[in-house]
């Protein structure tokens, strides 16, 4: 397994964001780093995404388009009306 304190593990998560691209810099798979943060009791960067969502499909219902909703999270246009579609009781209209 490779060598990555636990203090290393959280700044590269905060600077690369996912375990794949950590992984990738200390030549580990993304499952290795994945069980690195559980045995550090270090959460995942997706925890945030509901909190992220919520921001997002409030947004959408304040008239920003979903161009600049994708923009401004760094998200595909698709994926930002995707998560809006997803949301509770959600009726989107084109």
């Amino acid at each position: 397994m490779a060598k990555v304190s636990k203090s290393q593990l959280i700044a590269l998560q905060r600077k690369l964001t996912t375990d794949e691209a950590i992984g990738k810099k200390f030549h580990v798979t993304r499952q290795a780093i994945h069980q690195l943060r559980k045995k550090y009791g270090i959460a995942s960067n997706y925890a945030k995404n509901p909190e992220r969502n919520r921001k997002i499909t409030a947004l959408y219902k304040k008239g920003t388009s979903g161009t600049a909703i994708a923009k401004k999270f760094g998200l595909s246009v698709s994926q930002a009306y995707r998560i809006i579609d997803l949301a509770p009781s959600r009726k989107r209209k084109r």
